[in-house]
């Protein structure tokens, strides 16, 4: 069985995903946002977010 080595077309795409932590004043959030598209964003609380240790 060979493996699928197409590679994943990028060519004029213009996204770009930010992250950022947002403090309303009651709990902290962490926001992963497109901000190329129009309501594609997703929040979870702080506390719950992985860290860069675990994302290693």
């Amino acid at each position: 069985m060979t493996p699928d080595t197409a590679a994943v077309s990028t060519a004029g795409s213009a996204e770009d995903v930010m992250a950022s932590v947002d403090d309303d004043g009651s709990v902290e959030r962490f926001v992963i946002a497109d901000i190329s598209r129009d309501d594609a964003w997703l929040s979870l609380p702080l506390a719950e977010a992985a860290t860069l240790a675990d994302w290693q």
